[in-house]
């Protein structure tokens, strides 16, 4: 009898299956239950912690910017006293002896003030553009890793679901063997010999079989991390049309453009913010304009029950201006801090052209390599599938040993279970130059 096994490689590829830890099928808050590698990106960049807590720094951002500009508005402030004089000042005015007040006092002033020229403010107007484009960056990164991660789970969950269903197929072969064997030996026309050997290995199998499905288990758990979803809650995947051979091309000839990646932008934003702070220092020679005014009320009197029946309102409005002139050489010495602090950003900017042109490298000769082993994986899978049906039916002729059957099959399943290793690991290294590259979709 022949066995076809192509079909069994392409079930979960191109067949629709519906695969989930224990079989259950319920929905998910917010996901739906059989869900695709779509959907499972799209959860993740709803609920995924680091990315909620990105949103919250974008947040708080946004505070400490309105925060640093409100300076701009008037400043509106409000001030009482209230002192009684245990001895009230006497002075000779004419060689009269007078008092300069009387013995209780109080005062309530209205003051509001308005910034007009002032270093601070201006750097705060001019960062916070930048501010901003820094937390979106943050944000992006990481979606790009929460995208490429779930993805690269998806496929190994989906690789494993596989491995799974070779082994199957494969303890459904030695099922078959030793039942066969048993017969034979029971019949008399064999020893024991291959009846242990065909028990042997179908206890070899079952075992291989329970230690996929714990790992199978693990990884449903860790893309239930990656989804920061609970870990009591069930999933249950979807991989309709995930044909995992047809999604292993890639143009290796688009070229490398550091511009593209948001590491490189994120580096590009803080030498902005570092080039207006040394602005800053720079600025901080200048003067420091304000406008002011204010109303008061002030109360006097010699009897406290009398205090507030007389009121002598005043009000003044002015401005003030400061100029720094002489500060022991800070101002120089932060210019100088700030232009190093440039330099070594310039530096950093370097090192990461050299990072990111090494991790692409290295990310395309993986892939190259990995494709390489997939062709050969493949041509080797087609031809153990070959062999093994050949000696299967030299076996049954009594032409091969039995021996020589299980060889076969081993290195069937062998190469069954290396092409899906080699398969996924096509695809991650796929992944790895889209994200060397900087063409990782976020928008889903």
């Amino acid at each position: 009898m022949n066995f076809n096994f192509k079909p069994l490689i392409a079930f979960v590829f191109l067949a629709v299956a519906t695969i989930g830890v224990h079989g259950q099928t319920s929905r998910q808050d917010g996901l739906n239950s059989n869900a695709s590698l779509d959907e499972l990106i799209d959860y993740a960049l709803r609920n995924k912690i680091e990315l909620k807590q990105a949103g919250i720094d974008q947040a708080i951002g946004e505070r400490e910017i309105a925060s640093a500009l409100s300076g701009w508005f008037p400043q509106i402030s409000a001030m009482g006293s209230l002192s009684h004089n245990l001895i009230v000042p006497i002075a000779n005015i004419g060689g009269q002896n007078i008092r300069m007040g009387q013995t209780n006092n109080s005062a309530l002033t209205f003051q509001a003030d308005q910034a007009i020229l002032s270093p601070e403010l201006f750097q705060a107007s001019k960062a916070a553009r930048y501010v901003r484009q820094q937390n979106d960056l943050n944000v992006e990164d990481t979606k790009i890793n929460t995208v490429v991660d779930v993805s690269k789970a998806y496929y190994d969950i989906l690789t494993s679901e596989e491995q799974i269903n070779i082994i199957d197929e494969n303890i459904l072969r030695l099922q078959r063997q030793y039942n066969e064997a048993k017969a034979r030996y029971e019949t008399g026309l064999v020893d024991k010999t291959d009846f242990k050997r065909a028990q042997i290995s179908l206890n070899n199998a079952n075992a291989e079989l329970k230690s996929a499905k714990e790992m199978r288990k693990y990884k449903y758990d860790y893309m239930k991390l990656l989804l920061s979803m609970p870990q009591g809650e069930q999933i249950t995947l979807s991989f309709t049309n995930q044909n995992m051979e047809s999604n292993i091309l890639l143009d290796t000839a688009e070229l490398l453009q550091v511009a593209k990646r948001v590491e490189f932008q994120q580096l590009q934003t803080l030498q902005e913010i570092q080039r207006l702070n040394t602005q800053y220092q720079k600025w901080n020679y200048l003067p420091r304009l304000s406008a002011y005014g204010n109303y008061g009320l002030n109360y006097r009197n010699d009897r406290f029950a009398n205090l507030y029946s007389d009121n002598f309102p005043a009000s003044t409005i002015g401005l003030n201006l400061t100029i720094p002139i002489f500060q022991g050489t800070k101002r120089v010495q932060e210019i100088k801090k700030s232009q190093l602090q440039e330099e070594r950003l310039k530096l950093d900017m370097e090192n990461l052209e050299n990072q990111i042109s090494t991790e692409y490298s290295a990310a395309m000769a993986s892939y190259r390599a990995n494709m390489n082993e997939w062709r050969n994986a493949r041509e080797n899978m087609d031809l153990s599938e070959e062999v093994y049906n050949t000696i299967k039916l030299q076996y049954d002729a009594g032409v091969k040993t039995y021996l020589e059957l299980m060889t076969a099959e081993t290195d069937l399943k062998t190469t069954q279970l290396n092409y899906l290793n080699v398969l996924y690991a096509v695809l991650s290294s796929k992944l790895d130059i889209q994200k060397a590259l900087g063409t990782v979709n976020t928008i889903n």
